[in-house]
């Protein structure tokens, strides 16, 4: 069976590869289905906001 939670272990380079992709792809999103998600911004800044604040969070509690 496939495990989607395991735990991976990647170097800074495969992360940056990993966001080039999802930046590339928020890009292509945004720029053919802007008009559809026009109505939705401030959830989605708001959904991104208190993913980043938390992100921010744990960063700071780990040791």
């Amino acid at each position: 069976m496939f495990n989607i939670f395991k735990t991976v272990r990647l170097r800074w380079f495969e992360i940056a590869v990993f966001k080039v992709g999802l930046l590339s792809l928020g890009v292509a999103v945004g720029a053919n289905w802007s008009s559809f998600f026009a109505d939705y911004i401030t959830f989605f800044v708001d959904v991104a906001a208190i993913a980043l604040i938390y992100i921010l969070y744990v960063w700071v509690r780990q040791k």
